[in-house]
């Protein structure tokens, strides 16, 4: 089973930077389609972006197009989600999640795996 291990939340003032990763404990993260999820308190948990086994096809929901951007080394089993020009209203515990098909799917029940989970806190 693949653990997932996320690292890089904390606290940001708006407009600006971070950058979340995920490690994966298993080589079959090659074999993985990962994407990253967040759930804000009182909110179901919402899909931000997916990438595919091999990076060469990425995923977004039209609130974080042109804001973050997922990527992956699977040389280092890890999955990456830059955000830039970040609102107060991307505060959240951002998840990232494994599903052992290469289909894209943005709906959490469709993961098999999943991280502890990282806050990130944007302050106005």
């Amino acid at each position: 089973q693949v653990q997932l291990v996320e690292s890089g939340g904390g606290l940001v003032q708006a407009g600006g930077s971070m950058r979340l990763s995920c490690a994966a404990s298993e080589r079959t993260f090659s074999r993985t389609f990962m994407g990253w999820f967040r759930q804000a308190p009182g909110k179901e948990r919402e899909f931000v972006a997916g990438i595919s086994r091999s990076g060469s096809s990425t995923y977004y929901t039209d609130s974080q197009k042109g804001r973050f951007t997922i990527s992956r080394d699977n040389a280092e089993n890890t999955v990456y989600l830059q955000m830039n020009s970040l609102k107060p209203e991307d505060t959240a515990v951002y998840y990232c999640a494994g599903r052992s098909s290469f289909i894209y799917s943005h709906s959490p029940a469709d993961y098999d795996y999943w991280g502890q989970g990282t806050q990130v806190t944007v302050s106005s």
